[in-house]
C-alpha cells in the first residue's frame, strides 16, 4: 500500500523527487523568473510540540481509540494547498485529542452517545482529502475535547444486487477497492475525482463530490439510491427506490451536510455497466471564445459526452504541454451498450464549426484500453492531472503558491465571471507581492452552465505563503460571490467557504437548518463550525446552532 504522507498528498513513495522535481523546478523558473524556488522540508513530527490529550475514551471504546501523535496531526487537517503548508511549517496547533475507529454501526452510536454526554465535538473522517477545513478541529474551544471518527474500517460490499445494478456499500471505502470488488461484477460506480485514490464513498456522499462525468451524472447524488445515516437521535434509513415523489427527499437532507446533521454508514448506489466502447479526441482552438462556444453548443446538444473538459491556453501549456492559442477541448464518450463513434463524430463536426481540429485525430476503442481513447493532449494532461497534488507539494515546499478554487455559472455569466476573477487576482497578486498566473478549465458543463475550475500558480514568500493565499482566496471569492456564481461547485463549504456560503444560501434555507441541527443534534456535537455555528447550550454543552 505504501506509507501515508503526514504532512501532504498521498504516498511518501510517490512524492515528486529527483530528475522530476528539477524538471518541474526548471519549469517554475523559466515561467516566473525571480523566484526563490529553496527547497523546504518538513520537520521532524518529534519536534512539534503536540499538546496532550485533554480526553480519554471509557473502557467500552478505548481498543478503537488512538492517541498516537501521527495518527492525531494527519487527522488534524485535508489536503488544502494552507493545510500542507503550515504542516510544513510546523504550525500544527489544532489537532483532534483522539482518532476513534469504528468497526461496526453500534460503535458509531456508542461513540456519538459517548460525545454528547460528555461534550465532545465529533468530526466525521472518510479519506482526510478535504480541500475546505473540513475536517479540521478549528474554532472548537468549547467542547472538551475533540474526536476525530475514522470511518475505514467500514469499508465492505455488503451486498450486490445485480438485477437492479445497485449494491450496498458502506461508507469507509476507499475508491480503489469499491472499484475492484465491483469489477468481478461486471460493474462500476465510475465515479473518479481526483481524490479517488484516498477519498471514501462516505465522504462523497458528505460532500455532494463531483467525479468523472462532465455531463449528466455530474455528482455523486445523482448516483444514490438510499442512505442510512446515524444521527444523535436515531438511525435514519431511506427506502430503496428509483424515484419517489413522496415529499422532500430524506437523502437529500444528508448529502452535503458535511457531518454536521449526522454519520453516513451505509449506501446503496446506483452502478453501471463496464463500458466497452470509447471514443475520444483533442480539440485545438485558434481563439478561446469560439472554443467556449463549441463547448456550450455540445452541452446544449444532447449528445451528454462523458469528458468535455475545455482548457483555457495557459492550462493547457502547463499541465498538458500543449501550445494552443485558443486551449484544448478534451472529449470523451463511452458505453457499456453501443459503438460511440457517431456522437463523437457529432462533436467534432460543431468544434470545426468553431474553428477547432484534432491534430492526433480520433481515438476509438472496444477493448478495456481506456488509454486508447485518449489521445495527444488529452493523455499528456490525464498524466499531469493525477501528478498535481504531488506537484503541488513539491513547489509549497519551494515558495510557490499553487491552488485551486472552482465555481459554476450560467453560460450568460461567464465571459463577465472569468474577467472579473482574473481581475481580483491580479490585484491581489500585487497587494500580496507575489507574481504569478491563473489558469482556468471546465471540470463540468450542463445546458445551461460550466463549472469553471481556476488554477493559481505564484511565486510566494516562505513563511507568509499562507497568509498570501489567504488573500488571493478572498479576492477571488469575493468576485465570485459578486457574479453571482457559487462559491463552490463540488469542493464543498467546510469551514473555508463558510464566510461566502452564508450570503449565499437563502435565509429561509437557514432557518430550516438550523432547526435540522437542533432536531438531530441537540448537543451539536457533530463537526461545529460547519455549515452552521455552535452555540452554548443552557448545559454548558455546546448546542443548537447559528449561522
Amino acid at each position: 500500500m505504501g506509507t501515508r504522507s503526514w504532512w501532504g498528498w498521498g504516498k511518501v513513495g510517490d512524492a515528486v523527487v529527483g530528475e522530476e522535481r528539477a524538471a518541474l523546478t526548471g519549469r517554475v523558473a523559466v515561467a516566473l523568473p525571480g523566484a526563490d524556488l529553496t527547497a523546504h522540508e518538513a520537520p521532524p513530527l518529534a519536534e512539534l510540540g503536540v499538546p496532550e490529550a485533554r480526553i480519554k475514551a471509557p473502557g467500552a471504546l478505548a481498543g478503537l481509540a488512538s492517541a498516537d501523535v501521527t495518527d492525531r496531526v494527519s487527522h488534524g487537517r485535508g489536503q488544502a494547498f494552507r493545510d500542507v503548508v503550515r504542516n510544513l511549517l510546523g504550525r500544527v496547533e489544532d489537532v483532534p485529542d483522539l482518532v476513534l475507529r469504528p468497526r461496526t454501526e453500534q460503535d458509531v452510536q456508542d461513540i456519538m452517545e459517548w460525545c454528547g454526554e460528555a461534550g465532545i465535538a465529533l468530526i466525521p473522517y472518510g479519506g482526510g482529502t478535504s480541500v475546505v477545513g473540513g475536517v479540521e478541529p478549528r474554532g472548537v474551544e468549547g467542547y472538551a475535547g475533540t474526536v476525530s471518527l475514522d470511518l475505514g474500517r467500514l469499508d465492505q460490499i455488503v451486498e450486490v444486487d445485480r438485477t437492479s445494478r445497485a449494491a450496498r456499500v458502506q461508507a469507509g471505502i476507499l475508491g480503489p477497492a469499491l472499484e475492484a470488488g465491483l469489477r468481478p461484477e461486471g460493474l462500476t460506480l465510475r465515479h473518479f475525482p481526483q481524490s479517488f485514490e484516498f477519498s471514501t464513498l462516505g465522504g462523497w456522499l458528505a460532500t455532494r463530490a463531483g467525479g468523472h462525468y462532465a455531463t449528466v451524472y455530474t455528482h455523486i447524488d445523482d448516483m444514490v439510491e438510499s442512505l442510512r445515516v446515524v444521527t444523535p437521535v436515531g438511525v435514519s434509513e431511506s427506502r430503496r427506490l428509483p424515484g419517489s415523489g413522496a415529499g422532500p427527499s430524506p437523502d437529500r437532507l444528508f448529502l452535503g451536510s458535511e457531518g454536521v446533521l449526522g454519520v453516513i454508514t451505509e449506501a446503496w448506489m446506483r452502478l453501471q455497466d463496464r463500458p466497452r466502447w470509447r471514443s475520444g479526441a483533442s480539440m485545438l482552438f485558434a481563439d478561446y471564445d469560439r472554443a467556449v462556444t463549441a463547448t456550450r453548443e455540445i452541452a446544449q446538444s444532447g449528445l451528454f459526452p462523458a469528458n468535455c473538459r475545455l482548457l483555457d491556453p495557459m492550462e493547457a501549456f502547463l499541465n498538458a504541454g500543449t501550445d494552443s492559442p485558443g486551449g484544448v477541448l478534451v472529449l470523451g464518450f463511452e458505453s457499456a451498450d453501443h459503438p460511440v463513434d457517431e456522437p463523437m463524430r457529432r462533436t467534432a463536426e460543431i468544434c470545426r464549426d468553431h474553428g477547432g481540429h484534432a491534430p492526433d485525430g480520433i481515438a476509438s476503442t472496444s477493448d478495456a484500453d481506456e488509454a486508447a481513447a485518449r489521445p495527444g493532449a488529452a493523455d499528456r494532461w490525464r498524466a499531469a492531472f493525477l501528478r498535481m497534488p504531488y506537484q503541488r507539494d513539491a513547489l509549497a515546499a519551494q515558495s510557490m503558491i499553487v491552488e485551486t478554487f472552482e465555481t459554476a455559472c450560467t453560460w450568460d455569466r461567464f465571459d463577465a465571471l472569468r474577467a472579473s476573477i482574473l481581475t481580483a487576482a491580479s490585484a491581489a497578486f500585487a497587494a500580496t507581492g507575489v507574481t504569478g498566473v491563473v489558469t482556468c478549465r471546465f471540470t463540468h458543463v450542463y445546458p445551461d452552465g460550466p463549472a469553471p475550475y481556476f488554477g493559481v500558480y505564484a511565486a510566494g514568500t516562505w513563511g507568509r505563503t499562507v497568509e498570501q493565499w489567504d488573500e488571493i482566496k478572498s479576492a477571488v471569492s469575493e468576485a465570485i460571490a459578486g457574479s453571482g456564481a457559487t462559491i463552490t461547485h463540488h469542493h464543498a463549504v467546510g469551514r473555508d467557504h463558510r464566510p461566502w456560503y452564508d450570503r449565499q444560501r437563502p435565509e429561509p434555507f437557514a432557518v430550516a437548518l438550523r432547526a435540522a441541527k437542533s432536531a438531530l443534534d441537540p448537543h451539536g456535537i457533530l463537526n461545529p463550525g460547519v455549515l452552521i455555528d455552535p452555540e452554548p447550550s443552557r448545559s454548558g454543552v455546546a448546542g443548537t446552532g447559528r449561522p
